[in-house]
């Protein structure tokens, strides 16, 4: 019987805490397992994307799959020490998908990355189960850190069209980022961060929908909105009072 050995990476929290398992197993268990992880992968976009109409599409069609696809195998070969082949591979999947994924990167099951140009995945980057990334999004360092040195995502995490997260943070489970948004610090559980730089609204701590995969990018809360309608709010309290004010001294006159 052919065996081959498998190290297996476990994440217990969004922190980068890594348990790594050295296990032989038959070689027809490990094809049985990249099959259910390829199985789940395929599952996870047509879930969310209602384009989707069957899987063979989903698997021959979707640059995103294809990029994540060459991510494990090149994950796989980084692990093991062959960095050089590893980034070959993910070169290649750049050229041919638009889509940059480090092998350096760790990143959990139903990764759904939709359209895909231009998504940039530093090295140190960690991504949980069941996240959404759109076209244009960079989860990026900054400067010449050492070490871990770009964003961790929890799980269900939205990450809108064109955003940008920079440095070593965590963006808590649940959370969304809205389109365009520039992160470059903590996003607490089942939250939203909105603008340049990133403002966090607050849900109350608890998630708005019964479905916890939220992919909603347009009702989104904007808190420079807010600010300008409560300021418009007073300007119109102020008119108010200064006609009053004006009013009564001409009847006194």
């Amino acid at each position: 019987m052919i065996e081959i050995k498998i190290k297996i990476t476990r994440r217990d929290t969004p922190e980068k805490r890594h348990i790594k398992i050295e296990e032989k197993v038959p070689f027809s268990c490990a094809v049985t397992r990249m099959v259910n992880e390829i199985r789940e992968d395929i599952d996870a976009i047509c879930q969310r994307d209602p384009a989707a109409t069957s899987r063979i599409e989903v698997l021959t069609l979707y640059s995103g799959l294809h990029a994540l696809l060459m991510y494990r195998v090149a994950h796989k070969l980084q692990v093991k020490g062959y960095t050089y082949p590893a980034r070959l591979i993910s070169q290649s999947a750049k050229f041919l998908t638009g889509i940059e994924i480090h092998p350096g990167a760790t990143i959990g099951k139903g990764l759904f990355i939709d359209h895909g140009s231009g998504v940039v995945i530093g090295e140190t980057t960690i991504i949980g189960d069941n996240c959404t990334i759109y076209q244009g999004v960079t989860l990026g360092g900054t400067g010449k850190e050492t070490g871990k040195r770009h964003p961790t995502l929890g799980n269900n995490v939205m990450v809108g069209s064109g955003a940008k997260l920079l440095g070593s943070f965590t963006v808590g489970d649940n959370s969304k980022i809205a389109a365009g948004a520039v992160v470059l610090g903590d996003v607490p559980e089942n939250c939203t961060a909105v603008g340049v730089p990133a403002k966090v609204v607050v849900r109350k701590g608890v998630k708005v929908k019964d479905d916890p995969i939220d992919l909603d990018q347009v009702h989104i809360p904007d808190p420079m909105s807010d600010e300008l309608l409560r300021i418009k709010n007073r300007l119109e309290k102020l008119e108010t009072f200064l006609d009053s004010e004006n009013s009564n001294k001409g009847s006194e006159n």
